[in-house]
Formats: C-alpha cells, sequence, structure tokens
C-alpha cells in the first residue's frame, strides 16, 4: 500500500467563476495560493461536491487540476475529484487528473445506478487500477444513494492504491469499525465532526469551512497533536457557530463558502445553475457568524 493519502489538513475548494459563469483559472490559482501560504493547509481537493463537479465539464476538471498544480507547487498536495455515475467515465477522469499533475484522486459512490456491493468493490478497484496515483472513497450517501458497507471498504482497504476514505456518511459505528479494522486514512467530509473523528483514529479534515477560515480550522487539530484536547475542544466550539451558518443553512456550501469569500474579497464568483446565490439575509448571517469568530466569540 502506499504510505499515505496526500496531507491532512485540506479545504474541499470551491471553483471560482468569472461573472459570467466560466470557469477562472486565474482566481482559482489565486484561491489556491491563498489557502496554502496564508491558510496554512497542505492539500487542496478540486471538483468534490463544494467544487460543484457536476456542473463542469471535463476539459474545466482537467485545466483547473493543472493550474492549481501549478500554482501550488510542491507546497501542497492537490486531490482531484473524478467520481461520477460512468464507471468508464470516471476512468478516464482520472487518468485525466493523472495527467495535469494530482497527487491523488477522490471518486464518490457512483450514484442514482445505486450498485450493489460487489459493484461498488469492482467500479472502485478498476479506478484504483487505472493511475498510479493514491486513491481517497468518498462516502457520502445521503447525495449518491449508495450506501457503502463496512464489508465493502473492508474489502477494498486491501487494494495498494485505496489509502483511505472522505467520510461523510454520518455512521459512526461503521467509521470506527473500519479504523480499527483497516489502515485506511480517514478525513472528516463533515466540519462538525473534524475534532470528533480525530480523536478516534482519522488523521485529518476536507473541510469546506476550511475555505473561509482555514487557520481556524486547522487549528483545531494542531491543538489536539500538541496534547491540548481542552484548547482542541474550545476551538472546536468556537467554530460551531460558523460551521452551522456554513453547512447548516439550507443551501449547499458551495453556496454559502461562495458568498462568504466574495465579502472576504476573494476568487469566488457565482454558482451554476441549478444552484442559487445566497440571499441577503444569509449572506448577513454568514458574515455575522465569521465575524463572531474572528472577534474571538
Amino acid at each position: 500500500m502506499i504510505d499515505a493519502a496526500p496531507g491532512r489538513h485540506a479545504a474541499a475548494m470551491v471553483t471560482p467563476f468569472t461573472p459570467d459563469g466560466s470557469l477562472d483559472l486565474d482566481g482559482a490559482q489565486r484561491l489556491a495560493v491563498h489557502l496554502i501560504d496564508e491558510g496554512g493547509l497542505d492539500a487542496l481537493v478540486l471538483s468534490g461536491t463544494t467544487g460543484e463537479s457536476p456542473t463542469t465539464t471535463d476539459a474545466e476538471k482537467s485545466a483547473l487540476v493543472r493550474a492549481v498544480a501549478e500554482a501550488v507547487g510542491d507546497r501542497a498536495s492537490v486531490i482531484a475529484g473524478v467520481g461520477t455515475n460512468d464507471t468508464r467515465h470516471t476512468v478516464s477522469l482520472a487518468r485525466e487528473a493523472e495527467s495535469a499533475g494530482a497527487d491523488a484522486l477522490l471518486v464518490v459512490a457512483p450514484y442514482y445506478s445505486r450498485p450493489g456491493p460487489q459493484a461498488l468493490v469492482h467500479h472502485f478497484r478498476t479506478v484504483a487500477d487505472a493511475t498510479g496515483l493514491p486513491v481517497l472513497l468518498y462516502d457520502i450517501p445521503g447525495r449518491t444513494g449508495s450506501e457503502m458497507p463496512y464489508d465493502v471498504l473492508a474489502e477494498l482497504a486491501g487494494h495498494p492504491r485505496i489509502t483511505g476514505v472522505k467520510d461523510c456518511s454520518y455512521d459512526p459505528m461503521k467509521t470506527a469499525r473500519v479504523l480499527a479494522a483497516t489502515d485506511l486514512a480517514y478525513y472528516a467530509g463533515c466540519d462538525e465532526q473534524n475534532l470528533s473523528l480525530r480523536a478516534i483514529g482519522g488523521v485529518g479534515f476536507i473541510s469546506t469551512v476550511a475555505n473561509v477560515a482555514p487557520r481556524e480550522v486547522r487549528a483545531v487539530l494542531d491543538a489536539y497533536a500538541a496534547g491540548s484536547t481542552a484548547s482542541a475542544t474550545a476551538r472546536q466550539q468556537a467554530l460551531t457557530p460558523l460551521i452551522a451558518a456554513v453547512m447548516g443553512s439550507g443551501v449547499p456550501g458551495a453556496v454559502t463558502a461562495k458568498a462568504l469569500l466574495r465579502e472576504q474579497g476573494l476568487p469566488s464568483g457565482p454558482v451554476r445553475a441549478p444552484l442559487l446565490g445566497a440571499d441577503g439575509e444569509l449572506v448577513d448571517q454568514l458574515v455575522g457568524a465569521l465575524k463572531s469568530l474572528n472577534a474571538g466569540g
């Protein structure tokens, strides 16, 4: 098995667009550099859920990886989201991401088709066999409709390039069992679970909130790693109102993160339809939560 999936502290980066909705590669590079050099992160996930992957083309995904990899160089890892509901399509995207300079792949369970356990195993193994890159499985049944049972995860852990999981399963028993039985590196995919997952053996996070508060999100796990559980707990609790505003407002995180990035003067642009941008009331709530965090509560 490859030693570890790249990075511990990752943003699920938004995909910046220009005002007319085109891909903003210059903005993506500037945001990536900000998150790494100013935000203290060591990895970026591109074309995930927060990156609006269902509405970007294959060519845009490849161009985004190439641009961000060029911008961050060896200062951070670039993890490319390549999951689709078509195994052949996913393999094609994986190979394109490898050619574009990705350091690892994020592969979501196929959505809509709802493949059974052995079909899931076959899908992920096929994708992992297609490149030389480490693969993170993306377990998010609330969006895909596909459960990734414990037995599937345990079986896939034996593949030499399947190294970790982005966990949005909201199934703590399954997560604990996989952590106890395998060497898979677990990343919290839901910001409210960053500290709790680390406490039971997770290695890091892939965070939407890190788009807008990267140092504060990282500081939680830094405090835990330093042995200060009280400080880690206090920092996680201080982040909770912002996490609730960004992830619990009834709209996707791409909408809320982009709204806050605009308020911060950072590249974001509009969301693509069918998503709609945040209204004024929601923007006020988001800004208030961020200001409260920055003011120390």
